[in-house]
């Protein structure tokens, strides 16, 4: 059959019929080569819709299958040049399936999908076009960009999640059909114009990576998209996972036997680009016209992200009988142990949280890469190679590639994100890791790597020999050379090159040790298979207690503090719904005891005990959600420049907090931040509408501020006022702030001037203190100089305990301040509180608290320093 004659039968069909084009729209696959043939015929036979319906749906042709097998069945038809243009047992075969279409960009810097669609021939207009077998890649070169598209097909029905891991940045798009104008983002790595990257199969660094559920058929095939863009820095690979929406699955990497091409590409041209989809996901998009604003409106942390936590807690009258009651005597409680001074913190150990709360600094692991286990010099080398393997090419499956079948494949470019090393010479450098071939990265002898735009050879070799002479050759005798340059070669890159690689789960290398070499790692992550058990137990109780009136909605958090002798402490922060549909909010400690039954059946040796977990209510070991908290927050030394006996002023502001304030008759920028505090305490108020917050402020003759004025201007529900006299020490101020606390069963917390409160301070505090047993002192976010709470740069303050709550009753246990070695200095005292806590028996609770910022501001005439006059 011709083409023409093809044409004229497609009229006989009414293709322009409206029926018959909405019937179009739901075909599937054909042969590209079909499509840009017939799309141009159709428009100059005077078929200008359909033209145009092909121009936007190129998939819509591979419903000629249908058409053909009751038509032409075995026939063909062809072109000049003998492409093939219809042929019903290629384009209908399952060669389609196992690959997808991949377009190669190359030649173009920068580590985000925003600087590749800035490329001028992105997305027609590739370097190459090949495919590609499995979603995961890793060409192993620099400076490149990504585009694979095709079609998913789902191996079962239900509700799947995606992940997506790379370095640099990458999106994965999915549509909702199988139609390329139905795209919509589901999983990204690195907001527009950020530096983004993973270690390879980490799936859990970034929120965005992680997709929400999407429901698949698997009667349906689905078109998605990837766009990857790789700088000259780090292992470059893109790999896509999937994984269905149950507990207790892993992701693993989307293979080959669930993906399809979207055009057959093998015998087109490079100026063949009608068959290229268009699709949201291929074209710049400036931040007001993205696809929901899901780029442009991400935070600029993660840790700012809404969070189920923030939630502010809600009584339940629901717990009472609900499990056994039992001792809570944690085997880790070291009253009474001589400690020396500040030894107390080796016994501080941190808790484990689930679900992820994102207080892992992955913004600031640019400057400090601590949370990679990996010793800096193996990064440097080798960067993430251990952590994926090559697969084999094709025909080469039983050969040894290297040290070994399947091993670790090359040198790779360091992941910590420093230069590459150009012609690095393996021989000076001894054994290298397992799968790491010698000489592997020296491509061809004259080429460096590193872009610096020489050539060796010509440098060594020819330039000597053309330069190192004078005159013409024939007055050399006997000396004769050539003077055609040496060949440059090209290294080949193999885009289509996959890999292996298994989910890496970087947090189950952490432990519950405090480690104060990295502050950016945030709070250890408890595992699911960890956390979920136990609330499922929990409900089970709840539920035969309540006759079955609860349902779990969802988990806020989980917090677990580990005892291998004992049993592990629990609290759970858990959303209901009762039988009339009312949400509640259930926040509950519960201990998870060890028992060992003994086992010894007959006529066997006698077992070893077998571990079995039983819950329990600790007895004395629950939170007070109405217990009033204090704030006490040290502030800052001033001393005058202009005296030689300075007149120091000091503040002490207790408010559910309390702020001591030091400030020069001179130097009044103290003051500001005194009346930051108070706005910051009147917005906490509103949010929260506590009935037990109360400021009070002890002030030191202060000059700078008019502070009871101020306070009786202000919003505050309760407010006091104390002025005092005296020279300052911090540890006596501290404590003159404490014994204003008149009801014991209070809460102090022990804080600084210059924080930037969550609106979750109070109840955060109050759950993580508890009388008689347990203080906590979370951890605070320090800000660099010009981050603000909404541009988070900084570390965590992991060796600092000056931010520390307590009951006053176990405080004036333990001793309250050192008011004696600490008159006048900074520094060590709360080192010195903690040895005594643990002493007393409490243990303290460490976790890192989210958006608990400490504002940068300069040490310049605070502390007791003395301001140098000039030319002494």
């Amino acid at each position: 059959i011709t083409i023409v004659q093809f044409v004229r039968q497609l009229k006989e069909l009414h293709i322009k019929n409206r029926r018959a084009l909405r019937y179009v729209r739901e075909m599937s696959h054909i042969n590209t080569a079909v499509f840009s043939a017939l799309s141009i015929l159709l428009f100059y036979q005077k078929l200008q819709p359909f033209a145009r319906l092909a121009v936007h749906m190129p998939s819509f042709l591979s419903s000629f299958c249908h058409v053909l097998k009751s038509h032409t069945h075995s026939h063909t038809a062809q072109i000049p040049g003998g492409v093939l243009l219809w042929d019903q047992t290629v384009m209908c075969s399952p060669q389609y399936k196992g690959q997808a279409n991949l377009h190669t960009f190359e030649d173009w810097c920068g580590s985000s999908t925003a600087q590749l669609r800035m490329n001028l021939h992105y997305p027609l207009y590739p370097h190459s076009r090949t495919t590609v077998k499995k979603l995961a890649v890793s060409p192993r070169w620099m400076n490149y960009g990504l585009r694979i598209f095709g079609y998913l097909h789902p191996y079962t029905d239900g509700e799947f999640v995606f992940a997506v891991s790379s370095d640099d940045n990458s999106e994965f798009w999915l549509s909702r059909d199988n139609s390329p104008l139905n795209l919509q983002l589901l999983a990204w790595i690195g907001k527009v114009g950020s530096e983004s990257w993973t270690a390879p199969g980490e799936f859990g660094k970034y929120a965005s990576q992680t997709s929400r559920p999407v429901r698949l058929s698997v009667q349906r095939r689905y078109f998605f998209e990837i766009v990857h863009k790789q700088n000259d820095r780090g292992t470059d690979h893109i790999e896509v996972a999937w994984q269905l929406n149950q507990e207790g699955l892993r992701f693993t990497v989307i293979s080959s036997k669930y993906i399809s091409l979207y055009s057959n590409e093998s015998a087109l041209r490079m100026s063949d680009i009608i068959h290229v989809p268009q699709t949201a996901a291929s074209h710049t998009r400036s931040p007001s016209n993205q696809p929901d604003n899901q780029l442009s409106n991400q935070p600029a942390a993660d840790m700012l992200r809404v969070d189920p936590r923030d939630i502010l807690y809600q009584n339940s009258r629901f717990l009472q009988g609900v499990l056994p009651d039992c001792s809570y005597k944690p085997s880790y409680i070291i009253k009474g142990f001589p400690l020396l001074r500040y030894q107390g913190l080796q016994f501080v150990h941190m808790s484990y949280i689930y679900p992820n709360d994102y207080t892992r600094l992955t913004h600031m692991e640019t400057d400090n890469n601590c949370f990679y286990h990996d010793s800096p010099l193996y990064l440097d080398r080798y960067g993430f190679s251990r952590y994926m393997r090559l697969d084999e090419p094709e025909g080469q499956e039983g050969e040894s590639r290297g040290r070994g079948r399947g091993d670790t494949f090359f040198f790779a470019q360091p992941q910590i994100k420093s230069r590459l090393q150009p012609d690095y010479d393996n021989t000076l450098h001894g054994d290298l890791p397992p799968g790491v071939v010698r000489g592997m990265d020296r491509l061809v002898e004259g080429v460096d790597r590193g872009g610096g735009g020489e050539r060796k050879g010509e440098e060594v070799g020819v330039s000597e020999s053309l330069w190192g002479l004078e005159g013409d050759s024939e007055e050399v005798e006997g000396l004769s050379y050539d003077s055609t340059p040496r060949p440059v070669f090209d290294p080949e890159v193999n885009w289509a090159q996959t890999f292996q690689v298994t989910p890496l789960d970087l947090q189950a290398m952490r432990s519950d040790w405090i480690d104060l070499r990295c502050n950016v790692s945030g709070n250890l992550m408890l595992r699911s298979r960890d956390a979920l058990p136990v609330v499922k137990a929990f409900m089970d109780k709840l539920n035969h207690r309540h006759h079955g009136r609860f349902t779990l909605v969802r988990v806020l958090n989980v917090e677990r503090r580990v005892d291998g002798a004992q049993g592990s402490r629990y609290f759970l922060e858990l959303e209901l719904r009762d039988v009339n549909g009312q949400h509640l909010r259930l926040s509950h400690y519960i201990y998870a005891l060890i028992r060992h039954r003994l086992s010894r059946p007959r006529g066997l040796p006698p077992l070893r005990p077998a571990p079995e977990m039983l819950l329990c209510n600790p007895v004395g070991f629950h939170w007070n959600p109405t217990a009033t908290v204090h704030f006490i927050v040290p502030g800052t030394y001033k001393h005058t420049p202009y005296c030689y006996s300075p007149t120091v002023l000091w503040r002490y502001i207790a408010l559910f907090l309390w702020v001591s304030v030091y400030l020069c008759v001179s130097v009044k920028n103290q003051a500001r931040w005194v009346q930051q505090l108070i706005v910051d305490m009147e917005g906490l108020y509103k949010t929260t509408g506590d009935p037990n917050f109360n400021l009070i402020i002890t002030d030191y003759n202060s000059t700078d501020m008019d502070i009871e004025t101020t306070l009786k201007a202000s919003t505050l529900h309760r407010y006091q006022y104390l002025k005092l006299s005296g020279n300052f020490e911090r540890s006596a101020g501290l404590q003159a702030g404490i014994d204003l606390i008149t009801v014991s069963h209070s809460i102090v917390f022990l804080c600084d001037l210059h924080i930037h409160f969550p609106p979750s301070i109070i109840d955060s505090v109050r759950k993580h203190c508890v009388e008689g047993h347990m203080a906590f002192a979370p951890i605070v976010m320090r800000l660099d100089c010009g981050a603000t709470p909404r541009e988070p740069r900084g570390y965590w303050e992991v060796n600092g305990f000056g931010l520390l709550g307590i009951y006053k009753s176990d405080l004036d246990a333990a001793g309250g301040m050192n008011t004696h070695d600490f008159t006048d200095r900074w520094g060590g005292e709360d080192w010195e509180l903690l040895d005594r806590i643990l002493q007393s028996g409490l243990e303290v609770e460490r976790i890192y608290m989210r958006n608990f910022l400490h504002h940068y501001h300069s040490k310049r005439g605070m502390w007791n320093r003395r301001t140098q006059r000039s030319g002494t």
